[in-house]
């Protein structure tokens, strides 16, 4: 991911929250014929690795060999930037449209995981981490075992070694002041107050 300098989100506590609300990212790896798969999965940060599972039936995983480089693609708020939101195109009219987005991606080896306890721990965890804000929260053992042992038989986990993390918020950090509090006003005028306030902040 091409990440500019004021685009760069160095702390990686940050990048991690982002990770946690977001909670989905799309799984890029290569086969052997080296054409590209990509599936979209929930996905938990765990440390140092990416959790994941695939539905068995899906052959994106056949194809991932032992400690073959993956890539986990994290995509939050995106808006379009309409040139007619800056005050500066009133002043020399060198100006163009462009597209504020905040995303998070993740390189490292990854290896698929066909162990039951393995997929029970990680379908355990990701359920915990989505049903903990709930005022009676479901869990996999509320389920019977022999069902949830079929379950756990349709699917295949897969884990990403994380070597690399990349974070960019490009939220018009380019721009002078007066064009990013235009950005700013048109987004609220428009209801969306979450992607002001991202201007603002120039924050995942």
């Amino acid at each position: 991911m091409y990440v500019p300098h004021f685009n760069r989100v160095a702390d990686e506590d940050a990048a991690r929250a982002f990770v946690r609300e977001v909670a989905v990212g799309t799984l890029v790896s290569v086969g052997p014929d080296g054409a590209p798969d990509a599936t979209l999965l929930p996905v938990l940060w765990l440390g140092d690795r990416i959790v994941a599972h695939f539905a068995r039936a899906n052959p994106h995983w056949r194809r991932i060999s032992a400690g073959a480089p993956g890539l986990v693609v994290v995509q939050g708020l995106d808006a379009y930037v309409s040139p007619a939101w800056y005050p500066s195109k009133a002043e020399h009219g060198k100006v163009v449209p462009t597209w504020n987005y905040s995303a998070v991606q993740l390189r490292g080896p990854l290896t698929v995981h066909d162990d039951v306890a393995w997929l029970r721990e990680a379908v355990t965890q990701l359920t915990d981490r989505h049903e903990e804000a709930r005022p009676e929260p479901w869990a996999v053992t509320d389920a019977p075992e022999t069902y949830v042992a079929g379950q756990l038989r349709a699917i295949v986990g897969v884990a990403l070694q994380v070597e690399q993390v990349d974070a960019k918020a490009k939220w018009s950090q380019n721009r002078p002041a007066a064009d990013r509090a235009g950005v700013a006003a048109a987004y609220e005028r428009a209801g969306e107050g979450a992607l002001a306030e991202r201007v603002r902040t120039g924050s995942l």
